[in-house]
């Protein structure tokens, strides 16, 4: 198994799901992550539910598989003394504070490089430590940003309010893009020696993803409005009512549109000028799309599927969470991983899309119980005796699971 950070140690100071999701990246691709959460409440996430499994949330057991869960009080001058010891021994340290509670803890990237230069720090915000002081101290939740990116503005139907996308994109794009910054410090590492700090703001992740559209924005001055599942500059390429169902249908070239105009039983639609190339079909959208609503609800999605697919034109049936999951291409690749855990049974999560010579990283332990690493990490990794680690634990600096 191809796992290029193996040997990589990430002490993960953070919490909910930026951060951890970030972190499982790298778990993904071979580092080992020792978790830092409160002995007494541990990760947020722990307790977001329902639904949960066994004693765990479904929303923790979804982004920290494989990492050593180790509680520590780091309010306690003897639990920051702990990760202090656990960062020295580390590549990386991640975080999602509020602004300003790192330095307050002493966890600040100007110390932490001052005491090891080599050292790659992470820091994920909501908007960021410089701009606008009226919001670079702000924390950052999903929704909140989404509506500040101006993701919202552009996301619902046409005649709706703004939604916000049905995951939290937002901290899942923070994460991400943290991750990315991490390994390119931890390549330029081998260059120089030397480690670096690295802060994303999520306004800037979802901001970033905006691409044509803000493009669309930059090119005309105008704000692009809600079109539902349609696409701005791409005609027919939305979704279409059939007799049992919805169908996904993306048209993206011009002969993609012939051949459909053929199967549909209208060729001469193509020839038409209106809708001859893919700008005058965006111009002419309405009467193109009520004239492909009446002949697409004379069929059910599986037979339009069918036939769409044998003349070469993308479509699908909108699928449920449930059968895209069980979904048979889904169960071929194996991208959903099964771990076993200590009380909430198999467990499943979504595996890393990342393969490596085909191959997808199943070497992968379920997600931790809060403190089911802490004896492990501080006698193994730092050399505490069995009866220190039991002392920190009775004077509650650290959590450790009974046996």
């Amino acid at each position: 198994m191809v796992t290029p950070l193996a040997g990589i140690v990430v002490v993960d100071l953070s919490k909910v799901l930026s951060g951890p999701f970030a972190s499982q990246q790298l778990i993904d691709l071979g580092a080992e992550v020792w978790k830092i959460e409160h002995p007494r409440s541990g990760d947020d996430t722990r307790s977001f539910g329902p639904p949960f499994q066994g004693e765990e949330s479904a929303y923790f057991l979804s982004v920290n598989r494989g990492k050593k869960s180790v509680a520590i009080d780091l309010k306690a001058k003897a639990g920051l003394e702990l990760a202090l010891s656990m960062i020295d021994r580390a590549d990386v340290v991640l975080e999602n504070f509020r602004p300003g509670s790192a330095e307050r803890l002493g966890l600040g990237p100007a110390a932490l490089h001052a005491r090891k230069p080599s050292l790659v720090t992470l820091a994920l915000r909501g908007y960021g430590s410089n701009g606008d002081p009226e919001y670079s101290d702000r924390g950052g939740y999903d929704a909140v940003l989404q509506a500040a990116s101006g993701l919202m503005s552009i996301t619902g139907a046409p005649d709706g309010p703004p939604s916000r996308v049905g995951v939290a994109i937002a901290d899942l794009l923070l994460g991400l893009y943290g991750a990315q910054g991490i390994l390119a410090a931890l390549f330029a590492r081998e260059r120089t020696g030397l480690g670096t700090h690295i802060e994303v703001a999520m306004q800037d992740a979802v901001g970033a993803i905006l691409t044509y559209q803000a493009g669309a924005y930059f090119a005309t001055g105008e704000s692009p409005p809600r079109l539902g599942d349609a696409h701005p500059s791409i005609c027919p390429y939305q979704s279409f009512e059939c007799r049992d169902g919805r169908l996904m249908v993306a048209v993206g070239t011009d002969k993609q549109f012939r051949n459909l105009m053929t199967l549909l039983g209208r060729p001469e639609a193509a020839n038409d000028p209106r809708f001859q190339t893919n700008p005058a079909r965006v111009a002419h959208r309405a009467p193109l799309i009520e004239m492909l609503e009446g002949i697409f609800r004379t069929d059910s999605v599986a037979s339009w599927d069918h036939r769409l697919k044998e003349v070469g034109i993308p479509a699908g049936p909108i699928l449920s969470v449930a059968e895209a999951l069980e979904h048979p291409h889904f169960r071929a690749r194996g991208t959903v991983l099964e771990h076993q855990h200590p009380t909430a049974g198999v467990v499943r999560t979504m595996g890393s899309p990342v393969r490596f010579d085909g191959v997808l990283n199943r070497d992968i332990s379920a997600p931790p119980r809060l403190g089911a690493h802490t004896r492990e990490v501080l006698e193994g990794a730092l050399g505490f005796s069995a009866s220190e680690v039991s002392s920190l634990a009775e004077r509650g600096v650290i959590g450790v699971l009974p046996g």
